[in-house]
């Protein structure tokens, strides 16, 4: 059976700050294809993480690209700080009160004075209709689907979020379509049997003891799903 390849991305928010060059090294010495770094404001979402400062930091010893989630509340001031810091995949969302065609230009001009190529998305909340994009669609590399509401890791996956995959889909039928939020080998296939083909996975890898063996999981368990035969 052929099948498609899934992306696993590993969500640092669930690492060891205190370790975190060495939780990098090992994630990415485990299997993971990109590492996914969460973006909070503490006015977007009630909760505060990382700024470019670390992303640079991590620039410099992550081997593999860093897909960066901005849940602020204005994407449009700090996109290109996060592009000039080393994000590789920049994503921000679509219920920021802001056009979301001005950050994507910002982000495109930004990353083509510095001679780089970043992918852009569009995320959306549980209960943002993928109209939400529609506008957009054509600009944007890809869309990322929360499964939680954002702000916190560590909550249960909402299975009625990857319902609006398929009308995604339906607008453009190549989109990439990134999964965000309580993501584990449990239900990983559901996501995949929809479409979903880039996952981010929290405490599901970083929470175990063997990350080598639960980005397998992972990435079987998907990849199953993504060929036709549902595992779960």
């Amino acid at each position: 059976m052929n099948t498609r390849k899934a992306i696993i991305a590993p969500s640092i928010l669930s690492a060891d700050f205190a370790r975190l060059k060495e939780e990098i090294e090992a994630v990415e010495a485990a299997g993971a294809d990109w590492l996914h770094v969460d973006v909070m404001d503490g006015h977007f979402v009630p909760n505060i993480t990382i700024g470019p400062g670390v992303v640079k930091a991590m620039k410099k010893y992550s081997a593999k690209p860093l897909d960066v989630h901005l849940m602020i509340a204005d994407p449009l001031k700090y996109a290109p700080r996060f592009v000039e810091a080393g994000a590789d995949i920049l994503t921000f969302h679509v219920e920021a009160d802001i056009n979301p065609g001005y950050v994507i230009r910002e982000v495109e001009m930004t990353a083509g004075e510095l001679g780089r190529d970043v992918k852009i998305g569009l995320v959306l909340n549980p209960d943002t209709p993928p109209s939400a994009v529609g506008q957009v669609i054509d600009l944007i590399d890809l869309v990322v689907v929360m499964s939680v509401y954002p702000g916190f890791g560590g909550q249960a996956f909402m299975e009625r979020a990857v319902d609006k995959v398929e009308e995604i889909l339906q607008m453009r039928p190549d989109m990439p379509i990134e999964i965000d939020g309580g993501i584990t080998p449990d239900n990983v296939g559901i996501a995949a049997s929809k479409g979903v083909s880039i996952f981010v996975a929290g405490t599901a890898v970083f929470g175990t003891d063997d990350y080598a063996r639960s980005i397998s999981i992972l990435r079987q368990k998907a990849e199953t799903a993504l060929g036709g035969g549902m595992v779960v």
